[in-house]
């Protein structure tokens, strides 16, 4: 027989000593990273051009991640303030207009998007999802993947990304349009499996034409609601993921009240994981290091060791930055959105951090 085996918990000193263990070698490796970064700081200027610090005096700052720099432009730029507005229409729709929530809502995404990529790139992502609706009602899994990847195909094409390039004054707003287009793809793969898995209801006389001004209502209500799936703001440039089963159902639900405390809470956690992000970027240079071999071969070994704990540790906070703030708002919408990371360093596995 196979023996079977209790789960015990350690002795509390024991668990004591590896927490100080754990916090004190990462600290550690973290101020030889720094002392490393210090000591460089006048090449690696040279080299990928260190900003101006602004959160702690005296310090310069890392700019070489390109997603953090990317996403922290936008959201100064115009995204925050999209966002603000977006939890304010929110709001007054359902407290004035609760039975045309969704709408209101669908509309609000719509201008905004037309509003950052312009009518171009808005006319572009209606086409996706025009395609994506028409191959869904084949009812087909194998054609509606196959769709999805070509269509996301279509961003590696170097005639079309010199068209896209053309609509705008600046590469970020291409970018922002890049991100957008794979984002709505993978919102576009959810909604045609819920199709394919759909029962075709039919229902009604078998008269031909009822049949195809039925069908045809149906068509439009679906891009309808493929529409308010994709451009729901709070998750339509950068995720996180949410399916367009849970969508559609939590939607429907009837919005709870959220306390203020809940609110400021949320925004100062937020706020918090910002800092701490910003703070690890002005105290150790890591991603200008990491993409220079001289400087890696160069790296003691604790520095090195914090080179790739900060690494991983930066990538946790950043994303509980950009995926909490988003967050935020789709729970003030009712909605459910999947968790957030969890910290790398009390895992033994990628596996739960992704998810």
């Amino acid at each position: 027989m196979t023996p079977k085996w209790e789960l015990v918990s350690l002795p509390r000193w024991e668990m004591t000593a590896y927490w100080i263990f754990s916090f004190s070698s990462h600290l550690y490796s973290f101020y030889q990273l720094h002392r490393f970064s210090k000591e460089h700081e006048v090449s690696l200027d040279r080299e990928v051009q260190l900003e101006r610090g602004f959160l702690i005096w005296g310090f310069k700052k890392d700019p070489t991640d390109f997603e953090w720099s990317f996403w922290n432009e936008w959201a100064w730029r115009s995204l925050l303030w999209s966002l603000i507005g977006h939890a304010v229409v929110s709001r007054l729709a359902g407290h004035f207009l609760p039975q045309f929530r969704l709408a209101v809502l669908t509309a609000y995404g719509v201008i905004s998007a037309c509003w950052l990529l312009g009518v171009q790139g808005l006319t572009l992502l209606m086409l996706h999802l025009s395609i994506s609706l028409v191959v869904a009602q084949l009812r087909s899994p194998i054609l509606s993947w196959f769709c999805t990847l070509l269509l996301l195909c279509t961003l590696n094409v170097t005639a079309l990304q010199d068209l896209q390039r053309g609509w705008y004054t600046s590469e970020d707003q291409y970018y922002l349009l890049l991100f957008s287009t794979a984002v709505c793809s993978l919102r576009c793969i959810s909604f045609s499996l819920e199709s394919c898995w759909r029962p075709l209801n039919t229902g009604g006389p078998n008269h031909c034409s009822h049949l195809e001004e039925k069908g045809l209502k149906t068509l439009i209500f679906q891009f309808y609601k493929l529409t308010a799936y994709c451009f729901y703001h709070p998750l339509f440039y950068n995720g996180p993921i949410v399916t367009y089963r849970d969508f559609s159902e939590q939607m429907e639900r009837p919005v709870c009240k959220v306390s203020v405390v809940y609110v400021l809470s949320g925004i100062l956690r937020v706020f918090v994981w910002w800092c701490l992000a910003e703070f690890m970027i002005h105290f150790m240079y890591m991603h200008a290091i990491q993409s220079n071999e001289t400087y890696l071969e160069m790296l003691p070994p604790w520095a090195l060791g914090g080179l790739a704990l900060a690494l991983v540790q930066f990538f946790y906070v950043k994303y509980l930055v950009l995926f909490g703030a988003v967050s935020l708002l789709v729970r003030l919408d009712g909605l459910e959105p999947p968790r957030l990371p969890r910290c790398v360093s009390i895992m033994y596995s990628f596996t739960g951090m992704w998810r």
